[in-house]
């Protein structure tokens, strides 16, 4: 501040340094607001590029969105045409299967009668005809139910000695064929899983060892291990090089030299996918030249469950004379039960078309031993309807056989609430037998 008592030299040298002061605080005013300018220059530049970007990223996202809601129009098609499939596959092979049913209780019935050596050649050579046909409907009906997301496994204790000793039976002729020995180890274990797929696992992997086995033969067994058990089959076939392992399991696959084993390449494949299905881990072990090790590994079946009895000599006669009330509207399937129960099995074969006729057939004070019925009949009528009133009637629980071509969850369930046992067509003499004797017992 300037005093009146100072000098005019000394007043004019601090009016000097306030103004001075004065110039440095505008200049430093103008560099701040040079500064303030250039951050709003900077913030409005932010601003464009933002909203730039926002559009940019709507587009983006309204493009997505149409692309999502295309892609699930496509999977929601894609689930219909699988689901079409499923219900083709389902609604067909009752009527597939129903004339091959019919043929091979017909061959059945005629490789029990006296033929010379060409006859004996041809029903060979048409028993084996059928086997490939069912084997293929097999496995493209197996493929559909494992692949349908609404499959439902009956998981129940299975005996697999009896399982063997039923595998053994099956497919004795096919390794004789070959010169190769089938063994089965004698085993005690009762393993949890659905009867039905754990015998097709077993089917397919015994039937691939033996078709890829030229000398030698296969062995089946169990062993235990990390408290599971695992079923193996070992054979000494021509063995899976490292890199094949991995596509052996794929559909249409087959791996080993031309004009080797045949088959569509599918059983691999339903083996994978029911082991998948069913919790089953499955693992290879192989050497090519020297053979393979296929093992399954199965829960130990809590409990213990009847064991189905052991075919011996006195089968034929614990099914003579015994009365089964076939229930089946095919006229065909129906002459070739009679065939089969009267001239194989000694039974006596009442054949019906409906659980009317069938209630007629049984009279009021004659119930019958078994039942057989498929599960399709005319006019909305049902197996299990027929079972039901001939029990109601006869006024007790007579035992009974569910046999159809329906593949179908729902009728599995209303078997085993019904206490009926499930068979799959087309039947197969030996079976229709052991499940005869099995519920009859």
């Amino acid at each position: 501040m300037l005093r009146t008592d100072d000098s005019p030299a000394r007043r004019a040298e601090k009016l000097g340094r306030i103004t001075q002061v004065l110039i440095d605080r505008v200049d430093r005013l103008e560099e701040s607001r040079g500064s303030a300018w250039s951050m709003f220059q900077a913030a409005l530049a932010l601003e464009r590029e933002a909203l730039a970007r926002t559009r940019d990223l709507e587009r983006a996202l309204a493009d997505l969105s149409e692309k999502n809601r295309d892609l699930a129009v496509a999977r929601a098609a894609a689930e219909e045409a699988n689901r079409s499939k499923t219900r083709f596959l389902r609604a067909a092979s009752h009527d597939l299967l129903q004339p091959l049913s019919a043929a091979r209780l017909f061959l059945s019935a005629l490789t029990d009668t006296p033929l010379d050596p060409v006859q004996q050649e041809l029903t060979t050579r048409l028993a084996g005809a059928f086997e490939s046909v069912e084997e293929l409907m097999h496995a493209v009906l197996d493929i559909s139910r494992l692949d349908s997301q609404r499959i439902e496994f009956q998981r129940k204790p299975v005996d697999l000695d009896a399982l063997f000793r039923r595998l053994a039976v099956e497919y004795a002729p096919m390794a004789e064929a070959k010169g190769l020995r089938l063994s089965f180890a004698p085993t005690s274990v009762m393993v949890d899983s659905d009867p039905v797929f754990l015998r097709r696992i077993a089917q397919n992997l015994v039937s691939n060892a033996i078709k890829y086995t030229d000398a030698g033969g296969v062995l089946v067994g169990v062993r235990r291990r990390a408290g599971r058990i695992w079923v193996e089959v070992r054979d000494t076939g021509i063995g899976i090089a490292a890199a094949d392992r991995g596509r052996i399991f794929d559909e249409f696959q087959r791996v080993g030299r031309e004009g080797g084993a045949g088959g569509m390449g599918l059983g691999l494949s339903i083996v994978r996918r029911a082991c998948a299905k069913l919790g089953h881990p499955i693992t290879i072990d192989s050497q090519p030249g020297r053979g393979t090790v296929f093992r399954v590994g199965l829960p130990p079946a809590d409990g213990r469950a009847a064991r189905a009895q052991a075919a011996g000599p006195d089968d034929a006669l614990r099914l003579r004379s015994r009365v089964a009330l076939v229930v089946e509207n095919d006229t065909a399937m129906r002459r070739g039960y009679e065939m089969l129960l009267a001239d194989r099995f000694g039974m006596v074969a009442r054949a019906t078309g409906g659980t009317a006729e069938a209630l007629a057939a049984m009279g009021e004070d004659d119930p019958p031993d078994v039942i057989l019925a498929d599960y399709d009949l005319d006019a909305g009528d049902t197996g299990l309807a027929a079972i039901d009133s001939l029990r109601a009637a006869a006024g007790k629980r007579i035992p009974a056989i569910m046999v159809t071509a329906q593949r179908d969850p729902a009728i599995a369930r209303n078997c085993a609430a019904a206490g009926v046992p499930l068979m799959e067509k087309p039947v197969r003499p030996d079976d229709l037998r052991a499940m005869l004797l099995q519920v009859m017992d």
